[in-house]
């Protein structure tokens, strides 16, 4: 009887209605992010969810996107994102949208939460072009008034070290008494319930840089109760580098926490050589079962302040106090006097001044402008801090290209900007900045996948996706699965190219079709379509207080 039964259902059963999905991405050539070869498919998308991947041509929706075979892959990452302020201005981040980046993690060393009353009064004063009112006093609330607000990608941060002396104890140049150690562990705590991702340092700057190694072992040990990750700039990155590393595992091993250097590179000539040692000292802690990682950006370059060439007695104290310091005539002297570039002036280019009238001098590098007024390079580089009232925002050409390669294949490197996410129009344009807040995701594809063949295309894809999700322990994020979040860049890999230069930055990269986030389209056939359904994606520690 059970036989016929099935077989007097079978018309019905085949009778059925296929399912109808919201979204279909047909006929793809799907890098779902494993690093694995590519397949064709089509994806299915309901909500803000991918519900089914099947065969080519397979699927039915409302919604039809043919794509005849162009590539598909998990959203991208950004390990270091100094969107925090862009993105109050504008929310559609679309210097990095337009390379396929659905996720910017921010919060280097220092975060925009939590913040004291003096904190947010020192934030207003500081605004240069972009002014915001500052209604959150917790990192989880600047998120959630972010994702509130409206913001096209993801969001994501860490809680500052920094951000946490600068609450308990100021800018001075001190160990933590126990009491302090014990408000920044509770501040710490707070951070991860709220959703940070884990703890950072940036310890070439003040404040983070006053954190001795034990205050941030025990910092570190909060976070990693949580699962969290600790993420450092580390103390150095040139003639110290090797030492530098050695106290990023040591903090990772002590404190039992997974641990990534931001931004690895070898910096100035004479180390250039150190970093087969640095990769190597990395390889040897992993060996030991230690779970060490990094991130880079795609150029040969940096960019941080000019200020950092000063010595160090100059900047003691923040930059507030460094400025004061400097307008003292005897202190101005003894500074040029003493001053020794950690980078040699002919590769210091301008790209940032709070002073408008000094903003002629954008796109120059450090010798010329020395020639222009008649002035040594080290007078040039004190009297114009003093005048712009700023740190100056400048790029260091600093590393080897052949050493960019070398981490590129890296399997445990994955990538970040450390810039913002920019509109080429507006508010943006009043400054200049540096090419990898429109390139440094785009390269990987283009210039080192394709052109370079320095990696394959789905080894790129996967250090841009999977690789970090899984560092930070994020849940239904950097796979195409079944699943997960439909987070998700269709691109032609044979038209993905950078177009920023370091003289002409503010150029979208191209060959970037769709970009989905959360299932919602953000860009349709290029262009921006001006939804904003990013969400603020909690870490690991996450407990909804």
């Amino acid at each position: 009887m059970r036989f016929l039964y099935l077989f007097l259902l079978l018309p019905i059963l085949s009778c059925q209605t296929p399912v109808t999905y919201d979204i279909v991405l047909q006929n793809t050539t799907i890098y779902d992010g494993s690093g694995e070869a590519p397949y064709l498919g089509d994806i299915g998308i309901n909500a803000d969810t991918i519900a089914v991947i099947g065969k080519p041509n397979s699927l039915k929706g409302e919604n039809i996107v043919a794509l005849d075979e162009l590539a598909t892959a998990p959203g991208f990452i950004n390990m270091l994102s100094w969107a925090n302020v862009a993105l109050l201005e504008d929310g559609r981040s679309q210097s990095d949208i337009r390379q396929g980046v659905t996720l910017e993690v921010m919060g280097e060393g220092s975060s925009m939460g939590p913040l004291t009353e003096e904190m947010k009064t020192a934030m207003k004063e500081g605004q240069v072009d972009i002014n915001f009112d500052i209604p959150w006093t917790t990192l989880g609330e600047y998120l959630t008034h972010l994702e509130q607000k409206g913001v096209s990608p993801n969001i994501a941060s860490f809680v500052g070290n920094g951000t946490l002396r600068q609450h308990v104890i100021g800018f001075e140049n001190r160990p933590a008494t126990q009491s302090e150690l014990e408000q920044m562990k509770q501040l710490t705590q707070e951070a991860m319930e709220q959703g940070a991702v884990g703890i950072s340092s940036s310890l070439l700057y003040a404040p983070s840089s006053y954190a001795n190694t034990e205050e941030l072992i025990e910092l570190a040990k909060v976070a990693g109760k949580y699962n969290g990750m600790y993420i450092s700039h580390i103390r150095d990155e040139g003639n110290k580098l090797l030492e530098s590393l050695d106290e990023l595992i040591q903090i990772s091993k002590e404190a039992n926490i997974a641990a990534e250097v931001y931004h690895l590179k070898a910096s100035a000539k004479p180390n250039w050589y150190k970093l087969d040692l640095a990769l190597a000292k990395i390889d040897s802690a992993r060996s030991a079962g230690l779970p060490i990682t990094a991130d880079i950006y795609t150029y040969n370059a940096s960019s941080t302040g000019l200020h950092v060439q000063l010595p160090d007695w100059v900047r003691e104290g923040g930059i507030d106090t460094m400025l004061e310091r400097l307008q003292d005539s005897e202190n101005r002297k003894r500074a040029i006097k003493e001053l020794e570039f950690r980078n040699a002036p002919e590769t210091i280019l301008f790209v940032g001044f709070k002073n408008e009238a000094l903003r002629k001098y954008m796109g120059k590098y450090l010798p010329e402008v020395a020639q222009e007024l008649g002035k040594s390079v080290e007078e040039t580089l004190v009297n114009l801090i003093i005048e712009d009232g700023s740190r100056i925002q400048v790029v260091y050409f600093s590393m080897s290209e052949e050493n960019i390669q070398k981490k590129m294949a890296v399997p445990w490197i994955s990538f970040c900007s450390d810039a913002g996410s920019y509109t080429n129009e507006g508010v943006f344009i009043k400054q200049s900045t540096h090419p990898r807040a429109y390139g440094s995701f785009i390269r990987v594809l283009g210039k080192f996948a394709r052109d370079e063949q320095v990696i394959t295309l789905a080894e790129g894809i996967r250090k841009l996706s999977a690789l970090p999700a899984e560092n930070l322990k994020l849940k239904k994020r950097g796979s195409l699965i079944s699943g997960n979040f439909a987070d998700i860049v269709v691109f032609d890999p044979d038209k993905v190219t950078d177009k920023a230069t370091f003289t002409d930055p503010h150029q979208y990269a191209e060959g970037v079709i769709h970009v989905f986030v959360n299932g919602t389209a953000v860009l349709k056939n290029g262009e921006h379509t001006g939804a904003t359904p990013g969400r603020f994606v909690k870490g690991p520690g996450y407990t909804g207080k």
